[in-house]
């Protein structure tokens, strides 16, 4: 994007003119103006985006001006105000004025914006309280609105002390060494401290030994944190209302994280008494990390898990990584071995795959060690290695170098050679491609010479349970960006993509081709994208081949581009089939979708409280300690909801209940008219860990009565945190399967060093469960019926066979085996049960849709309303396509076209048809439905969080498969180490987090709470409730379905701009988080199709390959380390950072003091927070979380002189040594050796420095 900056502050003065503006010169200023689309020079009426930003006298910042950047066209301004101290102490929220000035400065904002869309509030900003010393730590902050603000006692509180004596147990890590084939090997073993020395004594530190930090919510829930004086975190301290829940982290001699000690075992080893800690309590309930002479983890211990083991080359990558599993034959390979990672030259992953070895650790290590050349691998076009029939264009030069069995294979640069690849298209949509060779050719006015070199161009992945490949390959515009896809499956049929983009790299026009075979008959699905002039989406349409076109949605927007409305479905712009309605609070939490008291043609409302109670506080009067209070942290204390599809339906309720750890206790149903009836509850108690220890389930009420049917009253008993037997109570059949027996729930390995996947339920009637690599289950035998399921090697899911009953998953597109009874339904929800004589053939059933799917068998739309946690709640379709919902049975008049009658009059009759609503489901707070029942006949089984509900009961949430009947996981977490309750769902507040992925639950964003109940490993920090999250809270929608994420590293620098367009609004966020949190860690998630993603399955199932397999299975990444390992030591780099005496605002004086902020902590975008792109940076991004370094400290002495700018100014150089996790070189300005920090930086060494002579 073009982009012209000018300053005018107190080191540069002049007479300033600037086209169409109206800047107010009597003020300091930073003008900037982005242009979204193309323009030779300057443009007043070219799409653009324009900033200003006013300074005061010490150039401080003192208002912000986004200039017409409202849906009107209207300005939105940020006041900056500082205390007597000259301290920013308030943040104000983005007022949106009701005029613009051009730029001018607002000399008193007009507030009528403001009312408009926060409500009335004294305080639209939020507020710090800050230490009165010179230390000036925060004691106390407040988020906008009445009810948070300071004095409110709604705010968080911040505490600072020091321990007691006898308050923190001490801890004590001694290790031993010894050689072993070679490989120093270090053994650490854990203790109570029994030394008295000035800083323990009996097994405790003295007191004042350590800092003792508190943090108290809005509502009252406090995290202790204890740190030592080198910043180790000691201990993390809760209480759940009766006793403390302890975290201890436990650290060897050299300062490495060697213990993580959870409040089970703490308890555990608090009842055993004595120093020693028992072999038991380390091995089911410890977190367990060694590390080798070179400060790299080597192997780590889980609770309830085996060993794992890691390898490394002389160049400190992660070369083999193996679990428990892969340590015996029951795995997909028939026997012992290791998974293996491959480099090339530029440490980018080539190939990854399975070794067949049985050689120990050590032996691995020293074999690595001994290696006298480079550990990598080239390209090699000529001589392939051969497998299976399948050509590999690589050496096999590094280690191993045999007994491979081939997964995944990356190609850069160049495409590889090959008979079936498909030749690469020299023009897609009206724009030119890459080629491998440089090219001179002139981009936007500039002519540079430019090829693939540096892009990853194919990515070849094999299927897990069979022989088949996957093969994608990738196009790109002469800027790098990829705007077409072409992925051969592995039945031999293909999924294209091209996408058309506009200058600022969005999505205008996505066409998709698809086959599942090669004789198939070609489904081409088309999709166009309409923005207006700040590039907010405003009409997404969808057609299917020749179809008629369908407006899938159009987006209206709120002055702060909230989507307050959007319109869905229909043929015409003029009309739609529902209008969806979006309310929001002060701090951007959304309250509602459409309003479930006045519905009016509305099919579903849906209501969310958060700090106020509506229903009643105990609906349960045999609880009546459980109360639903108002929350002011975040927790919701009530959803209610409704639907058209009774007449005089009534409004539904759900209060929750939270215990002191922002866990639920309770979710209370109630119905209007019938409060009191006990219907649909779910009760809940937890152990220290978090595990559920006892569940009780009510189901609706008993026919010709007013109380409800108790149908669980399930009682958990565990080892470790791995449950084995559940014991229902009840006695009833009803909810979870009661029987009178329970049997014993077994887990792989014999419960004992497996992966701590469950393998056996009797009460369910699962006798087996056998899983691949990836600990996905490969199959599932329930009551003598199979079911199989297929996975590439990224974890993608690509088959299921129940019985005899397939389901292909295919890039999005569904196909299901289906028989003719089932093609002759007409939609709208009616249900023929299929006769089982019927032979069933493979049919493409379903083309997601950002908005619900296409039934393709009816030719219909189907779409769905869904909750704050995109759960689906309601789905319809016009069946009879008169652009309006029936949303009850109705009576249709059909009339003959010729008529025998004298008279000329039509023989009509009257027909009862069904409604149009497909479906309506309601669920308890842990997701089973209400009158729970497994799938049906409709092909379309995604139901809570939007995945899909399997045969078995199972949720299939991509990297584990949830019991929703339970409200746990039959998988150990794959991000295991960062939550004391590896099997736990959602942190055990599923009202507040989601877990669509299985990975790691996703808290509502904007929210101010404690963080999650269950973290290990993470200080509780203080919210930034100054950055209002303005697109917005909880996750349901986005101004733009089509989220264009962070540059993703790959290798050394390369880079990969990833498109997602992800189906559901639901989805938006997590897979737009997911793939910024990938940039940040090296990862670089792969390219969906654009017109039919799946989600953001597919690239979690390539993330969870190497959480798996400790490597790259898929595509585009350096190893994965787990979030809380450290491999090793981690080396450092010295950056440096110039910044002149001319700097905008208060850059220098900040400098002066060793800081650096990114300019988007200064100020609240009014896109969706602070920018975390790489090239808009480059390019001068006002919002990007980055500062600028350079690894040359003669560049930022041109910076810091004015060399860059053609000026001769003294200047400041900052230098300081990071971690290289915690920056990244920035490809877009490889001339000035940038490397990006995100966030602030302090205690930068600082230097003056004035121009050299002649400058």
């Amino acid at each position: 994007m073009k982009k012209y900056l000018l300053l005018k502050t107190l080191f540069l003065l002049g007479s300033l003119s600037l086209q169409g503006q109206d800047l107010t010169q009597t003020e300091n200023y930073v003008y900037s103006r982005t242009y979204l689309e193309p323009v030779v020079f300057s443009s007043s009426t070219a799409k653009q985006v324009q900033r200003v930003n006013y300074l005061d006298g010490l150039g401080r910042s003192k208002q912000n001006i986004s200039i017409k950047a409202t849906p009107s066209g209207k300005d939105i301004v940020v006041p900056v105000e500082y205390d007597a101290w000259g301290r920013q102490v308030k943040d104000m929220l983005p007022l949106p004025q009701q005029t613009t000035q051009n730029g001018g400065f607002f000399t008193s904002p007009d507030m009528t914006g403001a009312v408009s869309v926060y409500g009335a509030a004294s305080n639209y900003y939020s507020e710090k309280e800050l230490e009165k010393s010179p230390l000036q730590r925060l004691q106390e902050q407040a988020a906008p609105g009445d009810p948070w603000k300071i004095g409110s006692g709604k705010t968080i509180q911040y505490n600072y002390e020091s321990n007691l004596s006898s308050e923190v147990r001490k801890f004590v890590v001694n290790t031993s060494w010894a050689t072993v084939s070679g490989v120093a090997v270090g053994s650490p073993v854990l203790s109570l401290s029994a030394e008295n020395t000035d800083y323990a004594s009996g097994g405790f530190y003295k007191a004042g030994t350590l800092y003792k930090n508190t943090v108290s919510d809005e509502d009252g829930n406090k995290v202790t944190k204890f740190t030592n004086g080198k910043g180790q975190v000691i201990l993390v301290r809760k209480n759940d209302g009766t006793q403390n829940v302890d975290t201890y982290y436990a650290y060897n001699e050299y300062g490495q994280q060697a213990f993580v000690i959870p409040p089970l075992a703490v308890k555990a080893i608090e009842t055993a008494g004595g120093n020693t800690i028992p072999a038991e309590v380390l091995d089911n309930l410890c977190y367990q990390y060694r590390y080798d002479n070179q400060d790299r983890l080597v192997e780590k211990k889980f609770p309830g898990k085996g060993w794992e083991y890691m390898v490394y080359d002389q160049q400190d990558r992660l070369v083999l990584i193996q679990d428990a599993n892969l340590r015996t034959t029951t795995n997909n390979f028939g026997g012992k071995g290791w998974m293996f990672t491959k480099y090339d030259l530029f440490n980018r992953v080539v190939y990854t795959g399975f070794f067949a070895n049985t050689a120990t650790r050590q032996v691995m290590q020293n074999a690595l060690n001994s290696m006298t050349s480079q550990n990598i691998e080239s390209r090699s076009d000529r001589s392939p290695i051969v497998q299976n029939g399948e050509n590999i264009y690589y050496t096999k030069s590094a280690f191993p170098t045999g007994s491979m069995t081939i997964l995944s294979v990356n190609y850069y640069d160049s495409y590889p050679p090959g008979i079936n690849v498909p030749t690469r298209p020299d023009n897609i949509l009206g724009q030119n491609t890459l080629v491998p060779s440089p090219t001179t050719m002139t981009v936007n006015g500039v002519t540079t010479s430019r090829s693939s070199n540096g892009l990853p161009t194919a990515s070849y992945v094999r299927n897990i349970e069979d022989s088949g490949w996957t093969k994608d390959y990738f196009w790109y515009d002469t800027q790098g960006r990829p705007i077409g896809t072409h992925s051969i499956n592995h039945l031999g049929g293909y999924t294209k993509t091209e996408t058309e983009l506009d200058f600022t790299g969005l999505a205008k026009q996505v066409k998709t081709y698809h086959k599942r075979i090669a004789s198939d008959v070609e489904k081409i699905i088309t999709e166009t994208f309409d923005y207006d002039n700040q590039n907010r989406l405003l009409v997404h349409k969808h057609q299917v081949d020749a179809n008629p076109i369908e407006i899938l949605t159009q987006n209206k927007y709120n002055e702060l581009s909230q989507l307050e409305s959007k319109k869905v479905g229909g043929t015409s712009l003029g009309s739609s089939l529902q209008q969806i309605d979006y309310k929001y609070n002060i701090r951007g939490w959304m309250t509602m979708i459409n309003d479930p008291s006045n519905l009016g043609n509305d099919l579903f409302g849906y209501k969310i409280n958060y700090n106020k109670v509506e229903g009643q506080q105990v609906p349960n009067n045999d609880y009546s300690d459980q109360k639903v209070k108002p929350k002011y942290n975040g927790n919701i204390a009530e959803v209610s909801w409704k639907t058209l599809t009774e007449s005089n339906e009534p409004l539904k309720t759900y209060g929750y209940v939270y215990d002191s750890l922002n866990r639920l206790s309770a979710g209370f149903y109630q119905k209007a008219g019938n409060e009191f009836s006990k219907e649909y509850f779910e009760k809940l108690e937890y152990d220290l860990n978090g595990n559920i220890t006892r569940l009780k389930r009510s189901a609706g009420m008993l026919m010709g009565s007013n109380t409800a049917l108790a149908i669980d009253d399930l009682k958990y008993d565990y080892i470790g945190n791995k449950l084995i037997r559940v014991t229902d109570q009840q006695m009833n059949y009803s909810g979870y399967p009661y029987t009178a027996n329970p049997g014993n729930i077994v887990y792989d390995n014999g419960n004992i060093s497996g992966n701590g996947n469950m393998t056996s339920h009797p009460d369910k009637g699962i006798s087996s469960i056998q899983y691949n690599y990836l600990n996905l289950p490969k199959q599932i035998v329930q009551n003598a019926k199979v079911t199989d399921y297929t996975y590439r090697a990224d974890g993608v899911k690509i088959k299921k066979l129940f019985g005899d009953l397939e389901t292909d998953y295919l890039d999005g597109f569904q196909y299901k085996s289906t028989r003719p009874s089932e093609e002759n339904l007409s939609g709208g929800g009616l249900v023929v049960e299929p006769d089982p004589s019927e032979v069933a053939v493979l049919k493409l059933r379903i083309i997601p849709t950002s908005e619900g799917y296409y039934d393709v068998l009816n030719k219909l739309y189907i779409y769905n309303y869904t909750d704050h946690l995109g759960n689906v709640r309601l789905s319809y379709t016009d069946t009879n396509k008169d652009g309006f919902i029936q949303p009850r049975q109705y009576f249709q008049r059909q009339c003959d076209d010729v008529s025998s009658d004298p008279w000329d009059i039509p023989n009509c009759i009257d027909i009862w048809k069904p409604g149009e609503i497909v479906e309506v489901n309601n669920y308890y707070p842990f997701g089973l439905l209400h009158d729970y029942t497994a799938t049906s006949q409709n092909a379309y089984q995604y139901k809570f969080l939007g995945q899909e509900l399997q045969e078995t009961g199972f949720y299939d949430m991509n990297a584990r498969f949830y019991m929703p009947d339970l409200g746990i996981f039959g998988q150990h977490d794959p991000l295991s180490g960062k939550t004391l309750d590896p099997y736990g769902y959602a942190y055990q507040n599923p009202i507040f987090f989601s877990d669509p992925t299985g990975l790691e639950g996703d808290p509502v964003p904007g929210s101010s709470g404690t963080g999650n109940p269950q973290a290990i490993g993470t200080a509780i920090s203080p919210i930034d409730v100054g950055e209002i999250v303005l697109n917005p809270s909880i996750r349901a929608v986005s101004n733009n379905n089509l989220a264009t994420c962070s540059y993703c590293m790959i290798g050394q620098g390369q880079n990969l701009r990833q498109q997602l367009n992800i189906p559901g609004p639901p989805n938006l966020e997590k897979a737009c988080r997911e793939c910024n949190d990938a940039a940040m860690a090296g990862i670089v998630l792969p390219i969906p199709s654009a017109g039919v993603s799946t989600g953001t399955g597919t690239a979690v199932r390539s993330i969870l390959a190497e959480l798996a397999g400790g490597l790259r299975a898929g595509l585009w990444s350096l190893p994965l380390i787990l979030k809380g390992d450290t491999p090793k030591k981690e080396p450092t780099i010295t950056l440096y950072r110039g910044v002149s005496s001319a700097a905008k605002g208060t850059m220098y004086f900040e400098a002066i003091q060793g800081i650096a902020i990114p300019n988007g902590f200064r100020q609240v975008a009014t896109t969706w927070g602070p920018h975390r792109d790489m090239e808009a940076h480059a390019g001068g991004d006002n919002y990007s979380i980055w500062t600028s370094w350079s690894s040359s400290k003669e560049v930022a002495r041109n910076f810091a002189t004015g060399v860059a700018f053609g000026k001769a100014i003294p200047g400041i150089i900052m230098s300081k040594n990071f971690h290289l996790s915690e920056a990244s070189p920035n490809p877009f300005t490889l001339g000035e050796a940038e490397w990006l920090v995100p966030g602030v930086t302090y205690g930068a060494k600082v230097e003056y420095v004035l121009p050299r002579a002649g400058q």
